[in-house]
């Protein structure tokens, strides 16, 4: 890919919003903020939304909407996990038709600040710009289990699939339009968080790059039944590599 030029850019942010009414009005506004001090030629935050979402996130976003039009509130009732609204979210972004689509976190676990850092790379010609809270710069404050399975599964999806990323796990990225329409062609299986996995795998062939990040959310929990989803759908990707089918 050649180097980009931001003003001939359209970027779709896709961020999935459960129980975020305390954080939701600053996050829009610090991310779309960021986004255009870079002056892209378009710029389209794609809220996620569905019923895992208590509180009243939907109706707040609802009314920044209609003020803001660069925040589309995605009403996404379907979904059945967080792998879904990430996909609707995708299919929503490649749908109107952006070039570039930056995947975050909200409730400032990923911090806005550090979006520059991946469209700065991304205009050096890459497909891809992956997130990694473990490359010199990076931090992790999820908690010590969540490290040793985040690090643990890196170690492990490199080894087995031939991926050289420092960070398998983060969900802070940015992809091409081609890049993420190839990885979704593969196909995604998991419905856990191992769909970033999945990702990362689906482009192993292509122009990547890393970035460190922070992430700031401080929590223990992992799930038994993601983990174990984790390697299921770990087993089908080594089995698909050792058919020559990935």
């Amino acid at each position: 890919m050649a180097e980009a030029s931001f003003a001939e850019v359209s970027l779709g942010i896709v961020c999935p919003m459960a129980n975020e009414a305390a954080t939701a009005e600053a996050f829009v506004d610090a991310v779309l903020t960021e986004c255009r001090a870079y002056g892209l030629g378009d710029v389209t935050l794609f809220a996620v939304v569905d019923r895992v979402s208590v509180d009243d996130t939907r109706e707040l976003l609802d009314a920044l909407a209609s003020a803001e039009p660069a925040l589309r509130v995605v009403w996404a009732p379907e979904t059945r996990g967080v792998a879904d609204a990430y996909l609707r979210g995708y299919r929503e972004a490649l749908d109107a038709g952006c070039d570039w689509i930056l995947e975050i976190d909200a409730g400032f676990s990923h911090e806005p600040a550090q979006i520059g850092a991946f469209l700065e790379t991304m205009a050096r010609g890459y497909d891809c710009v992956f997130g990694s809270r473990f490359r010199a710069g990076g931090a992790d404050h999820a908690g010590t289990k969540r490290q040793l399975v985040s690090r643990g599964g890196t170690v492990l999806t490199n080894a087995l699939l031939g991926t050289r990323l420092t960070d398998m796990t983060s969900g802070f990225e940015l992809f091409s339009r081609a890049a993420l329409e190839g990885a979704l062609a593969k196909g995604v299986t998991s419905t856990g968080p191992f769909f970033q996995t999945e990702l990362k795998v689906h482009c192993r062939n292509l122009r990547v790059a890393e970035v460190p990040i922070r992430y700031d959310t401080d929590s223990e929990r992992v799930g038994r039944k993601a983990i174990a989803e984790s390697f299921l759908t770990l087993g089908s990707l080594v089995r698909r590599r050792l058919a020559g089918s990935l």
